[in-house]
């Protein structure tokens, strides 16, 4: 039986792919998550979910293991907002989407023994116009800080987000039909 392993810390991930029926462990992947110097941002989550999922497999040295790398991060205009800095930053990017439609984009990919297989989702997601007094609020809650974009859209803003276009499961951080395709190649069943 192949062993499946996630490469990510992320609590959502973890719950995701055990929403979606899958037995896992997890070994988070230690990886320069930098952007390179005008990487496109559909480049950059692609390129960290397959340097997190190949330095993964490469450590456990097991041909039966699959190790499932991603990444996720919110673009505007062409811009990466990753994680926030600190209060100030995180106010800044919701002041950003505030009242616009940005892109979350995840990376995937799946590393085993066969090689390495890549793949990316993108979701459109509109934001209602926030207010200085909902942005502080918000982010005096502490949900904005370890999340890219500044935002949960399982949390507390959901309440300004009237559309997503595209997955869902993308925006919390793991695009489940793709990955389900993307395992079952790979002979790993949930």
């Amino acid at each position: 039986m192949r062993r499946l392993i996630l490469a990510s810390s992320s609590p959502r991930r973890r719950e995701l792919l055990a929403q979606a029926g899958f037995t896992f462990e997890v070994c988070p992947a230690h990886v320069n998550e930098d952007p390179r110097p005008d990487e496109e941002p559909i480049d950059y989550v692609v390129r960290l979910a397959r340097d997190k999922a190949q330095a993964v497999f490469a450590e456990l040295n097991d041909p039966d293991a699959v190790v499932l790398g991603a990444d996720t991060t919110v673009t505007l205009d062409g811009h990466i907002l990753a994680k926030p800095l600190d209060a100030a930053d995180a106010a800044r990017m919701l002041r950003m989407l505030s009242g616009r439609t940005h892109r979350v984009i995840t990376g995937v990919a799946v590393a085993s023994a066969k090689g390495t297989e890549v793949a990316a989702e993108v979701t459109g997601v509109q934001f209602h116009t926030l207010s200085n007094d909902e942005i502080a609020a918000y982010i005096a809650t502490g949900e904005p800080m370890d999340k890219a974009g500044a935002y949960a859209i399982q949390g507390f803003a959901a309440r300004w987000i009237p559309r997503v276009e595209g997955c869902y499961f993308n925006v919390v951080g793991l695009p489940l039909a793709l990955v389900a395709t993307m395992l079952e190649q790979q002979s790993v069943r949930s």
